[in-house]
């Protein structure tokens, strides 16, 4: 699992952050890492109730939450309560 220094938060705290438009300057082998973690990742919450670890940039600095992916599409990632993190600011999903 990559080492970051984010901040943990709670799911909750979501709908409040603000998330910049410009998307993380990630290559192509990251982007490819992170869309194979988030489908697993998915299936782990759906059928299992397993919890990843999602890294992710808002407008203040790194950020980390630990929940259950509900489902995802090409821009955004959909936690439980409807909460949604944009995919373009995602710097990793960590399955345990």
């Amino acid at each position: 699992m990559p080492t970051f220094n984010a901040q943990i938060i709670p799911k909750e705290r979501i709908p409040s952050l603000r998330f910049p438009r410009q998307p993380l300057m990630l290559s192509e082998p990251e982007r490819r890492g992170i869309l194979l973690n988030m489908e697993e990742a998915t299936r782990l919450g759906n059928t299992e109730h397993g919890k990843c670890r999602i890294v992710f940039q808002d407008d203040e600095g790194l950020k980390a939450v630990e929940t259950t992916i509900w489902t995802f599409d090409p821009e955004h990632i959909v936690l439980k309560y409807g909460m949604v993190i944009p995919v373009s600011r995602v710097v990793s999903v960590d399955i345990p």
